[in-house]
């Protein structure tokens, strides 16, 4: 993300989260020290490793991850791959004491304009059928619901919400998306 549009980001942040000085950047390897005690809290048995971070981050030709911080306080993060046309959220996570505040909202409008960046046509992602708050949020940002995948989470006891969003060609980014 080039400083620029961080910087952009980071003056709207403020007013739609509810937090100080949100600012959103590329996720780098030391972030996964602070980020790792708070995996298993917020994903419970579906938590990624360290190892698995570390391969995601490895390859930035097709994945993009990032993270919201106020100040050096880690907030959140999102990741995304892109294959072709079609991209993937495979991961939005906010720490608990900052959700409820617009954090969510921001990583996933910051996915979907790198999407967007990288010429994706539509944007996939998978929600817990339990996760409520997540499903509104998708939802709210434009994702409509594909299907369903049984047993998708926790060793097959819980399914999966299919959610699909689609990058329209012939219209301007949202307001809330940087512009490309």
């Amino acid at each position: 993300m080039s400083e620029d549009r961080s910087e952009r980001q980071r003056a709207r942040t403020g007013a739609d989260s509810h937090l100080p000085e949100v600012r959103l950047r590329p996720m780098r390897i030391a972030d996964l020290d602070a980020l790792m005690p708070f995996e298993q809290l917020m994903f419970g048995p579906e938590a990624w490793s360290r190892q698995s971070y570390l391969d995601e981050l490895a390859d930035t030709e097709l994945r993009y991850y990032l993270v919201a911080e106020s100040g050096a306080e880690l907030l959140g993060t999102g990741g995304l791959i892109t294959i072709g046309e079609t991209a993937q959220i495979l991961t939005v996570g906010v720490l608990p004491a900052a959700r409820r505040r617009g954090v969510g909202r921001l990583l996933v409008r910051a996915l979907v304009a790198e999407a967007r960046r990288r010429r994706a046509s539509e944007v996939l992602l998978e929600v817990r059928e339990d996760n409520q708050p997540a499903q509104r949020l998708y939802a709210a940002e434009g994702f409509a619901v594909l299907g369903r995948r049984r047993g998708y989470y926790e060793q097959g006891r819980v399914d999966a919400i299919t959610m699909r969003y689609e990058i329209r060609r012939d219209t301007a980014p949202r307001a809330e998306e940087p512009a490309q």
